[in-house]
């Protein structure tokens, strides 16, 4: 039973998000263990571990945790690769599922679109600015595009600032009041996995050593595959 008292401070890239509130911290502070998640997108998080920032562990893309690993700032030996996501579309609750069962039909539900909300750090914000030019769409969409800082872009179509709405399926999913039209076709669909581990350093290592072992049981695995994510183990 871990120590009541001690915190486990992680950082958290906002994929995992709705099965880490469903079941994986459940679990964990059921066993005993308190969490305290800092949610941001991987690209944020890298900033700040740059920057000096320190956690127990640490959960992101995995081609950042190989530079992690590559720079000695994680316990390559901890590490876990956790799930692996697809990207996807959303609407409001209610409204018409546009076609994007092509890359020409995802082409046109772009263009006619009012506004598309995508994530400027997120990875997933990422990957869409660089498929936009490859769509010959980057100017038609940008134009009326409604561009978030990080967090999650389907609270856009809530707000009726947009009705598209591009992100990671399972951070879509978080939000209340949307619809997943579905994951972006094969063509131009990337399949991300994301990966934890232990820092060096970190000052609760039984607690995060704990919580990483809880993100590979069945339950997580199946809280994985609710919230639209795979498991990758």
């Amino acid at each position: 039973m871990a120590d009541e008292q001690t915190e486990t401070r992680l950082k958290c890239a906002l994929v995992v998000r709705g099965a880490f509130d469903a079941h994986v911290v459940p679990a964990f502070e059921a066993a005993g263990g308190r969490a305290a998640i800092h949610w941001a997108p991987t690209a944020v998080i890298m900033k700040e571990i740059e920057a000096g920032a320190t956690a127990d562990a640490i959960l992101v893309l995995s081609d950042a945790m190989d530079r992690l690993i590559a720079e000695g700032k994680v316990e390559a030996e901890s590490r876990v690769d956790a799930v692996r996501s697809r990207y996807g579309i959303a609407v409001k609750a209610g409204s018409q599922h546009p076609d994007i069962s092509t890359v020409e039909a995802l082409k046109r539900t772009l263009v006619e679109a009012r506004s598309v909300a995508y994530s400027r750090t997120g990875a997933s914000g990422i990957y869409f600015a660089g498929l936009l030019p490859r769509l010959g769409l980057a100017e038609a969409v940008n134009a009326r595009a409604t561009i978030i800082p990080q967090g999650f872009t389907a609270e856009k179509l809530v707000s009726g600032e947009a009705d598209i709405a591009v992100q990671q399926i399972s951070e879509l999913m978080v939000v209340p009041g949307i619809e997943v039209v579905g994951p972006l076709p094969d063509p131009v669909q990337e399949m991300t996995t994301f990966s934890a581990a232990i820092m060096r350093g970190a000052t609760d290592r039984t607690g995060a050593a704990r919580f990483l072992a809880g993100l590979t049981t069945p339950q997580a695995a199946e809280a994985y595959r609710t919230s639209g994510l795979e498991p990758a183990f």
